[in-house]
């Protein structure tokens, strides 16, 4: 599947989501994962989130890539030449850049 595919079907799937009662669209779940991967939800948020994981394999996927992409560029700072994998989507990969920059 293609990124500009999997990015559709994570929308659509995320608006039908949003109709369940206390329930994440996948766009909140990206919006709260850095605070979730840091430990700073508040434990309703982290329940919330922590089902929407449960019940959504792309956004499973998506955090993957995140912690991944989190691993790789740990190394690559501290060797400085570990490549990011193909598997990590660039988006992915700006977002974390750009959220590094401030």
């Amino acid at each position: 599947m293609t990124m500009l595919a999997t990015r559709l079907k994570r929308k659509l799937k995320g608006a039908m989501l949003k109709w369940l009662p206390g329930m994440l669209t996948c766009v909140q779940f990206e919006d709260f994962l850095i605070e979730y991967m840091e430990g700073d939800l508040p434990q309703r948020q982290r329940t919330v989130f922590e089902f929407h994981i449960r019940i959504c394999r792309e956004c499973r996927e998506y955090m993957a890539a995140y912690k991944r992409t989190i691993e790789v560029t740990g190394r690559a700072y501290g060797n400085g030449a570990a490549p990011v994998p193909d598997e990590v989507p660039e988006d992915l990969v700006q977002a974390i850049l750009a959220a590094r920059r401030g």
